[in-house]
């Protein structure tokens, strides 16, 4: 069975761990499969790749100081970017003939790139099944519905695709009723649970002696994930230890992230040589390591870190963005109301608030970790078998009572 994967990712590393995730889970649960990644992330390369998965990396994209989608290294115009992307993700279809395609997040990919792809596949290999993941938040209700409203995400998923996976629970945010799903489409959407993330590649004892950490010592991690906007929060974490006194026997790991801009990168490289006991770097394949060695870990609000904060039952400081969506808000307020960790609004983040939440995870009295137990962590199992159920049955998706137009479709032997 073949499996391609769509996942566009513009900013962070959050899509892309994801769905590299949900391709290991499947390569291991479902016997003879191949998985094709079409991404455009700057870092796929540095992820380890098992046997059973290939990619083609897209030109990527990026934001312009306006704010628009711009191409991030090419000197071409959005417009000419979309469209290689585009062809290449479509010659890739057209050769690689999948059994499914499971796409991240925007249900047309970004800058409706995946349209030309989803009209190929309806109309020469209807066989196809098309499905969309989408993690538990997007956004606020009422802007996430007006763009799916204007892109016209709703028809979307009514006429081209056969299931939504969810991977969160309605228990957190109740996805079909907050963006207001019709009936049809709330039918195929399946929440998963959340993505348990594994132990990493070292034990939390042997990390801790390569990082030199005594029995006497906090170990404190700072993750803002992909970077491209973490450095207020790594920065107002290093203005917090130089407010602690003496009798704190804190060591700390930055790990800035790999899109944090260079001239960032090293003015926190300056600032951390006044600091003995904090080590920096940029990037880490194997982050589980480094939490499951932590005592107390402080992020950004990122899915991704989330997981991996509950799976592995760590206390954590959270401090998500709220900009250019809610979704990271949303999800730190609603799950520190269940009692997995603390969170700062980032409007009422200053070095002495970051601290002093940091030193009451470290010197809980509490030998309870947090309640993980209240939430489901299942999702790759869930995934696998229901990509395993479309795989195995019969074509049943929903044909449009309204004749769908298809633009010149290009063949096999053209492509």
């Amino acid at each position: 069975m073949r499996l391609m994967v769509y996942s566009h990712d513009s900013f962070g590393l959050g899509n892309i761990r994801r769905m590299l995730a949900i391709c290991n889970h499947l390569l291991d649960a479902i016997p003879g499969l191949s998985i094709l990644v079409v991404s455009g992330s700057p870092v796929l390369h540095s992820f380890r790749m098992p046997r059973g998965l290939d990619y083609i990396k897209l030109p990527c994209f990026g934001r312009n100081e306006s704010g628009e989608v711009a191409a991030k290294y090419l000197n071409t115009a959005a417009d000419e970017t979309v469209k290689l992307r585009s062809d290449l993700i479509k010659v890739a279809a057209v050769n690689f003939k999948p059994d499914l395609l499971l796409v991240d997040k925007k249900p047309y990919g970004l800058q409706e790139e995946l349209k030309a792809t989803l009209d190929y596949l309806k109309l020469r290999l209807p066989e196809t099944k098309l499905v969309l993941l989408l993690r538990d938040i997007l956004d606020s209700p009422e802007p996430t519905i007006k763009e799916w409203q204007k892109y016209g995400y709703y028809d979307a998923l009514q006429w081209y695709y056969d299931q939504v996976l969810v991977v969160g629970i309605p228990e957190v945010f109740d996805l079909s009723r907050e963006y207001q799903f019709s009936p049809c489409i709330a039918q195929k959407v399946r929440f998963c649970g959340y993505i348990r993330r594994d132990y990493g590649h070292k034990s939390r004892h042997v990390l801790r002696q390569e990082l030199q950490i005594q029995p006497d010592e906090k170990f404190v991690l700072v993750t803002p994930g992909g970077g491209g906007d973490g450095y207020s929060l790594v920065d107002t974490y290093r203005q917090g230890l130089a407010q602690l006194s003496p009798q704190h026997s804190i060591k700390s790991l930055i790990i800035s992230g790999p899109e944090m801009p260079l001239f960032q990168r090293q003015a926190l490289q300056e600032k951390i040589q006044q600091y003995p006991q904090v080590q920096i770097c940029e990037f880490t394949d194997d982050i589980a390591s480094y939490m499951d060695a932590a005592d107390a870990v402080v992020s950004m609000g990122g899915y991704n870190t989330i997981c991996e904060i509950i799976s592995l039952n760590k206390r954590a400081v959270v401090v998500p963005r709220i900009k250019p969506v809610q979704e990271q808000w949303i999800r730190a307020e609603r799950m520190a109301g269940l009692g997995l960790f603390k969170t700062i609004h980032p409007d009422w983040l200053t070095p002495a608030a970051l601290m002093d939440a940091v030193l009451e995870q470290l010197n809980s009295r509490s030998h309870h970790f947090p309640p993980v137990s209240r939430l489901d962590l299942d999702a790759l199992h869930q995934i696998a078998q229901d990509i395993h159920t479309l795989l195995h049955s019969p074509t049943t998706r929903l044909v449009s009572k309204k004749p769908i137009l298809f633009p010149q479709v290009i063949s096999t032997q053209q492509a």
